[in-house]
């Protein structure tokens, strides 16, 4: 499932060290809580469309050109994450510790990944590809721990089964399997990005 962008640029080799880096006090503080890892991460994950679809569209206005669709693909995909965190929200309920993570995180993300678009988009959008690579990755493990049955198979709830039109009776496997694909297609616009930049 999981596709490696394999580095090429030194860009890239600093945007896969940036994500390794971040993925390590994730790994450390929630280990196998998918759920409360998601609403952590989905919280960060949701500001590089809406800082980049922001800049794009200064950008387009400061140029007079036109995005090719850019902007709506960017802010979209934040929309997107955002839904990813309100589902999660439902099923893990996060500690006021976790909240308070959430806020220092994103703010922190938000200002570093704004001054770094602004220096390199290129890099920005490689970023984001690396994260979402694993992202793929912990949400096959998830999957893998629904499984086993190490993580109840609950119902998905009604937030998610109304947003990505799942059946009626959905589960948390079905809901784990949908957002999966998400970020799928978020890698691999964000590298596609990256790509086409020089």
């Amino acid at each position: 499932m999981a596709i490696h962008h394999v580095p090429k640029t030194i860009s890239d080799y600093i945007a896969l060290a940036v994500v390794k880096a971040m993925r390590v006090p994730a790994d450390l503080f929630f280990a196998k809580r998918y759920g409360h890892r998601a609403v952590v991460l989905e919280t960060v994950a949701a500001v590089p469309g809406m800082v980049g679809g922001t800049l794009q569209h200064l950008r387009s206005l400061r140029t007079m050109q036109d995005d090719r669709g850019k902007i709506k693909t960017l802010l979209d995909e934040a929309e997107n994450e955002r839904m990813h965190l309100m589902t999660f929200i439902e099923i893990a309920k996060p500690t006021w510790l976790e909240r308070m993570i959430v806020l220092i995180v994103q703010g922190l993300m938000y200002n570093l990944y704004f001054f770094l678009y602004l220096i390199t988009p290129k890099t920005c959008h490689r970023i984001v590809g690396y994260l979402e690579e694993e992202a793929i990755v912990s949400y096959t493990e998830y999957l893998a721990e629904i499984g086993s049955g190490s993580i109840k198979n609950i119902p998905a709830p009604h937030i998610a089964i109304e947003y990505w039109r799942l059946p009626v009776g959905a589960s948390l496997h079905d809901l784990v399997i949908a957002i999966r694909g998400d970020e799928v297609r978020h890698r691999d616009v964000n590298h596609a990005y990256a790509d086409r930049m020089t």
